[in-house]
């Protein structure tokens, strides 16, 4: 096969997508196969098409990342106007009409807590805390569970009460 290979051969190769093949390339230039994985070989043309790929899922969750962040922001300024509101209604209503306020400035600081990040109940760490130690308390893998006396597991109460005349089940 007398043409040359293009320089402009791995583009056409890294836009075959995941199907890609030097086959494929040799084909479409009219090349032998062997002209195309020398020259992958030498371009090194799969450590590029990694740095592509990882390149653009760098770009990808720096964009999420921007993303959510403005989002984020967007809620906060959203929360403050109405806490702003809230605390305007409270300070011009008498205190019995003044309930409506009062929720709204409850939901709105609960709100900006959670978009914090923070436990929007101060006692809501504790209790994830005390709920965490006893997942762990309780659910030990069976292999480091201590044998009960004697040696042999216990049979439960209900398997007591269905094998009461000491049959076999």
């Amino acid at each position: 096969m007398p043409s040359k290979l293009p320089f402009e051969a791995f583009d056409y190769y890294y836009s075959l997508g995941p199907g890609r093949s030097y086959t494929a390339v040799a084909e479409y230039y009219g090349v032998s196969k062997r002209a195309v994985t020398s020259r992958a070989l030498k371009e090194r043309w799969q450590e590029r098409i990694l740095d592509v790929e990882r390149q653009a899922r760098e770009n990808v969750n720096k964009k999420c990342a921007e993303t959510l962040e403005e989002m984020t922001e967007r809620h906060l300024r959203v929360l403050k106007a109405i806490q702003a509101r809230a605390l305007e209604a409270l300070r011009a209503m008498p205190l019995e009409s003044a309930m409506d306020a009062v929720r709204a400035l409850g939901l709105a600081i609960k709100e900006e807590r959670s978009a914090r990040e923070e436990p929007a109940d101060r006692d809501g760490a504790n209790v994830e805390a005390i709920i965490r130690r006893e997942y762990e308390r309780w659910l030990v893998p069976v292999d480091q569970q201590e044998p009960a006396s004697g040696g042999e597991p216990q049979a439960s109460s209900a398997d007591d009460e269905n094998d009461e005349d000491g049959g076999v089940q």
